[in-house]
């Protein structure tokens, strides 16, 4: 049976071309341009913006990337994440034009610039505008075709666009290979698991959108029943189920590589298990990748993601029998933390098949007889696993696979069962399972169930990635037994450290029943365990240091030996800038292979004693290679740099004056904060007395932490010990290359005081950061760059203070009309009404009196005029639109 809808039947077939023509014109917004490569050998990328139309009133807004070069090529969709657009995925597209694909991206309806409402990736919304989409590239004359109007082409994307990825696969079959990331299987498995209703994420999900208005009527209305009852119904499932990729799973027969996140209590490992079982049935080639992160945050390993994707598509669109596609499994591991950054070290276990949630299965017997809690009334205190919408590097899931994470119970509202200590490491590796027996005052229960991993003195538990399994017991009055699968993970059990089942009466993301009442659990069996016996962790290899270090000592000794005749003199220090920290003077640098191509050209600014100056610019404008170059770490072409009068070369002696802090330094976990600056000043060699170790110590501020083992710091003491290293010596000169990368906002701010204590002594701090409202408050002068040159230098306060916008503080609320004769006053270029009065740009022919006068006269009631500028407003006017 055929179970596309007629909407989609109709662009199939000769007339395909013939309705692609009709349906998809493009309205606005054509522009094509070229976008430099980073890679001196990749070719240049063009982007052209189209917005299309849908055929039904619905308009697209979309991107498409080819490279230069004759031949037709692959093309691939790259679809965005829900609440997000396009722009999301424009750099994984270049990168993929680069290596020849044609690319195209689009906003989804409701999303970005495309309009239409969004059907949560509806067969007749969302996927039918994808097989226009196809319809369109199929007519381009760069994409290869599988034959006439079937483009060669393969899907990708994360999330929401990772199942339209799915969803068009099954609707229609002209798509060749794809791979979706953390995204779902079936939708309303994922928002109503075993009946109970996921609100809290639901709530995200139509709060993202932009509101339940943005939805589609019939969704719209799904969710406000859903969400005042607390309970899904049928009708809610079967719409969800019709949306979701599992509705045409038997019709998905592409090779297909599914990335699913073990940090996501959303879309969590189930999801992709149930999708790899259901496409390899259909007998297309299957890969299962369990990556790090997920919706509630840890690390989405995006440049491994990317590049597996990339060989996918060379190996399934290029038809490259030769390229690595990885292992049929894969899933990341962590192993401790990086000493230098704080963040999870992770190293990767694969097997040649896919063992699925039950592999290699081990039993725990446990104790603790039958149990009775409560289910408060209004469900209200909660219990607490995951934090749905947290996301960022610091989710909690990281944290629980590192020992750290947060989860709570309340005595009273809940049960709890625990094996005795495990004998021998014992890794979790898919869904454990267990039966209870429950009995409950009122007609259905709604539980939750989780399995803890308890340190042996009993105080420590953590919750393996946050997940919880929610169960809703229908006709509980009479008891029931409950088969509990509960979440896939994959977590280390150390030797001595026990197994502990709770099940609990309520949950921060989900909705309990508001009623109160008594649940009573008891086991009916063992806690089983799949341990996955055929996935083997890689061996840790030994730091690249240790092969590297000898053979560099010996190339470098020969170098200086080769090259001790040829050096030549360095230049006579400058006694007029013997007080000047730094002076650079007509400075350039050529990218390697690049003649015409330069990441620094004819940079010139001075800074002086006492100054805290910020280096900004977007990416690409050539501050990183500055400052290597300040460093002594990379020669200029041309141009100078002088440290107190002194030309910087290699090992330059006045070197000694600079300190720097550049991405993070090592530290030596088990030794204190105190142990580490010690060692890494005997290194240098030089007097234990030239340290000023304690006056560091009390500029950095991290007090008695300092006698504590460095692995027992948090990111921002970590990012102060780093720079305490740096300002050993008390150089006259710091360099801080993003010192506030990672740190939470009272960090940063303790962070800016260091900086400001340090300048305070006369001495002189250069810090590059992205951070613009940040280094408004910290820093006195700012160099601005862009694409390599000097765009602006000067105090913080004539930079901001230069602008051309001004703010006309009024005595009263100015009503539209006389905002809009304002606009169109000659030397205006535009006037906005404020809460203050209003906000005018002035174009080249404006002024400030002028407009005084002409406010007079149109009897504005006027306070005062000032300008109105932060340093993002003249950061973005200063640089255009390379940001």
């Amino acid at each position: 049976m055929d179970l596309r809808l007629p909407g989609l039947r109709a662009l199939r077939g000769p007339r395909r071309l013939l309705a692609a023509v009709a349906a998809v014109v493009v309205i606005a917004g054509a522009g094509t341009w070229t976008v430099a490569s980073a890679d001196d050998d990749a070719p240049a990328v063009r982007r052209a913006d189209r917005v299309m139309d849908m055929g039904d009133g619905v308009r697209i807004d979309t991107s498409y990337f080819t490279a230069a070069g004759d031949g037709r090529r692959p093309a691939v969709l790259l679809g965005h994440g829900f609440g997000g657009s396009k722009d999301d995925v424009r750099q994984q597209a270049e990168d993929l034009a680069g290596d020849g694909y044609a690319v195209l991206t689009w906003s989804a309806r409701g999303f970005g610039r495309s309009t239409g409402e969004v059907g949560l990736n509806d067969p007749e919304g969302e996927v039918a505008d994808v097989s226009r989409l196809l319809d369109w590239l199929a007519g381009q004359p760069q994409v290869e075709l599988d034959k006439a109007g079937d483009p060669r082409v393969g899907m990708a994307g994360g999330s929401y666009g990772g199942a339209i990825s799915l969803l068009a696969a099954g609707h229609d079959d002209r798509v060749d290979a794809i791979a979706p990331a953390i995204t779902y299987w079936n939708l309303a498995d994922a928002l109503f698991p075993n009946g109970v209703f996921k609100k809290l994420w639901a709530g995200i999900f139509v709060n993202s959108a932009g509101g339940c208005e943005k939805f589609e009527k019939q969704i719209c209305e799904m969710y406000d029943r859903v969400a005042e009852s607390g309970t899904p119904d049928s009708k809610a499932r079967a719409m969800l189920e019709a949306r979701s990729p599992s509705a045409v799973g038997d019709r998905i027969k592409v090779p297909t590589l599914l990335m699913q996140g073990q940090s996501d209590s959303l879309f969590p490992l189930g999801q992709a298990d149930q999708a790899a079982k259901a496409i390899r049935a259909n007998g297309a080639p299957v890969d299962v990748d369990w990556i790090a992160g997920g919706h509630d945050g840890g690390d989405m390993e995006t440049d491994r993601i990317q590049g597996r994707v990339k060989s996918w598509f060379e190996r399934y669109l290029k038809d490259d029998k030769g390229a690595d596609t990885g292992p049929a499994f894969r899933v990341t591991r962590t192993g401790g933390v990086d000493s230098t950054d704080g963040q999870a070290l992770l190293r990767g276990a694969s097997a040649d098949a896919y063992p699925g949630l039950e592999s290699g299965p081990k039993s725990f017997r446990l104790t603790g007889g039958e149990q009775s809690f409560a289910n408060p009334a209004g469900a209200s205190p909660p219990a607490v696993s995951a934090l749905p919408g947290l996301g960022g590097s610091g989710g909690l899931a990281q944290l629980s696979s590192l020992g750290l994470g947060v989860s709570l119970d309340f005595p009273g509202q809940f049960a709890a069962f625990e094996s005795a200590p495990v004998t021998g490491n014992l890794r979790i590796t898919g869904s454990p399972k267990a039966t209870v027996h429950v009995t409950s005052t009122s007609e259905d229960a709604v539980l939750f169930a989780k399995v803890y991993d308890v340190g042996p003195d009993g105080t420590q538990q953590v919750l393996p990635s946050q997940l919880v399994t929610p169960l809703r017991v229908e006709d509980a009055k009479s008891g029931k037994d409950v088969a509990v699968t509960l979440p896939a993970i994959d977590h280390d059990i150390e030797s001595g450290h026990r197994l502990r089942l709770v099940v609990s009466s309520t949950d921060l993301g989900y909705a309990s029943p508001l009623s109160p009442a008594t649940y009573t659990v008891s086991l009916k069996s063992d806690l089983t365990v799949p341990t996955a016996p055929g996935v083997g962790t890689a061996a840790v290899p030994l730091p690249a240091w240790v092969w590297w270090l000898p053979l560099a000592g010996a190339a470098i000794a020969l170098a200086l030996l080769l090259t001790a005749r040829r050096r030549t003199a360095t230049p006579a220090p400058d006694p007029e800038l013997a007080e000047v920290p730094l002076q650079i003077t007509d400075l350039s640098k050529r990218y390697a292979g690049g003649q015409d191509r330069y990441a620094v050209r004819d940079l010139s600014f001075r800074v002086e004693k006492g100054q805290v100056l910020g280096l900004l610019g977007p990416n690409g404008a050539g501050k990183t290679t500055t400052l290597r170059m300040l460093m002594g770490l990379i020669k200029p072409d041309a141009g100078e740099i002088r440290v107190f009068g002194h030309a910087i070369r290699p090992g330059a002696p006045v070197l000694s004056r600079v300190g720097a802090f550049v991405e993070g330094a090592g530290f030596l976990p088990h030794l204190s904060g105190r142990e580490n600056l010690e060692l890494y000043w005997r290194a240098t060699g030089r007097p234990p007395e030239d340290a000023h170790l304690d006056e560091a110590l009390e500029i950095a501020g991290l007090g008695e932490a300092l006698a504590r083992a460095v692995r027992t710091y948090s990111q921002g003491m970590r990012q102060r010990l780093a720079i305490a290293q740096a300002m050993l010596g008390l150089p006259d000169l710091l360099i801080l290359d993003e010192p506030t990368n990672g740190l939470d906002p009272p960090q940063i701010r303790e962070m800016r005081q260091v900086m400001i204590r340090y300048a305070a002594a006369g001495r002189t701090v250069i810090v590059s950061s992205h951070l613009l409202a940040e280094v408004e408050q910290s820093c006195t002068h700012l160099v601005v760059m862009d694409r390599g040159r000097l765009v602006q230098a000067g105090r913080v306060a004539e930079i901001i203070g230069s602008g051309d916008t001004l703010l006309v503080g009024t005595a009263a609320p100015i009503e539209e009309p006389v905002v809009e004769k304002v606009a169109a006053l000659p030397g205006i270029a535009s006037a906005i009404s404020t809460d203050e009065g209003l906000l005018v740009r002035l174009d080249a022919d404006g002024s400030a009196p002028r407009l005084v006068a002409e406010l007079v006269r149109l009897e504005v009631p006027v306070q005062c005029v000032g300008p109105h500028r932060r340093l993002e407003d003249a950061f973005l006017t200063l640089i255009g639109g390379s940001a």
